[in-house]
């Protein structure tokens, strides 16, 4: 296998987990699931509809985020919104998050 390859590989498995907290930070302000998509998109989250939308049921059913369907356009459209437990996980993650930035910082400059 090729390094380029094992390493698209790796990169994705670390995007992985990045995207339950963007989305966690993201959905202060509810959005439906495309909007979300395309924002996370062009922040640099690569992610696809056949990952997003489990999540987000996902982390509804958890207690993380609520949904609700506006029916006022033509299409319905279900939004999606963090809950206060959600709210209280994403303020512990981003410090986990930070934490974890600091360590590898460091690991990275020591072992150079």
């Amino acid at each position: 296998m090729a390094t380029e390859e094992i390493t698209l590989g790796q990169a994705q498995e670390l995007r992985r987990g990045t995207v339950v907290l963007a989305c966690l930070a993201l959905l202060r302000k509810p959005q439906y699931g495309y909007a979300l998509l395309e924002t996370l998109n062009d922040a640099g989250v690569t992610v696809d509809g056949n990952t997003l939308y489990p999540l987000l049921r996902r982390l509804e059913k958890q207690g993380l985020l609520t949904s609700e369907w506006n029916t006022d356009e033509s299409r319905p459209r279900k939004f999606y919104r963090v809950s206060p437990e959600g709210s209280r996980v994403r303020t512990s993650l981003v410090r986990e998050w930070q934490d974890l930035v600091a360590s590898i910082s460091r690991l990275t400059k020591e072992n150079g």
